[in-house]
C-alpha cells in the first residue's frame, strides 16, 4: 500500500482548514484517513501558531515509507526549522490627494489688454 502524508480540507467556502492525516494515496482527497497527525489554519494571523504536528507521529510515518506531499513537506521542513518568517504588515494609509486649482478665469478686460500689447510688438519691429 502506498501511505502519503497529506493535507485534507475541511472548513467551509472561502474559509479553509486543513486535517494532516496519514492517507492511502489511491483514495479521495477528503477520503478516510488512517490517522490525524496534525492541522493547519491558514486564518491564524501568527504564522507560527498555524500549524500543529504531531512530529513523533511524523517520524514514524516516514519510517516506515509514507511520503509527505510537497506542500506537507514545506511545513514540516518550516516546523523543525521554526523559521516561519513574519506576515507583511498592511500598507500605511495615505491622506487622499487634493485636486489641483482650476484655473481662474481671464476677464474680458485683461484679454482686450494682452491683444493690444501683441499688436503694438509686431508693429515697432522692422520689415526689411
Amino acid at each position: 500500500m502506498a501511505v502519503r502524508i497529506r493535507m485534507k480540507r475541511m472548513g467551509r467556502k472561502h474559509r479553509p482548514f486543513y486535517r494532516i492525516c496519514v492517507m492511502d494515496s489511491r483514495k479521495q482527497r477528503d477520503g478516510k484517513a488512517i490517522e490525524e497527525i496534525g492541522t493547519y489554519d491558514t486564518s491564524v494571523a501568527d504564522k507560527s501558531k498555524r500549524v500543529a504536528i504531531n512530529m513523533e507521529r511524523v517520524d514514524y510515518w516516514m519510517s516506515v515509507g509514507a511520503k509527505p506531499s510537497d506542500n506537507v513537506a514545506t511545513l514540516i521542513k518550516k516546523v523543525k526549522q521554526n523559521k516561519f518568517g513574519t506576515a507583511a504588515a498592511p500598507a500605511p494609509l495615505t491622506a487622499p490627494k487634493e485636486p489641483a486649482p482650476e484655473p481662474e478665469p481671464e476677464t474680458q478686460e485683461e484679454t482686450a489688454e494682452a491683444t493690444s500689447e501683441e499688436g503694438a510688438a509686431t508693429e515697432e519691429t522692422p520689415s526689411e
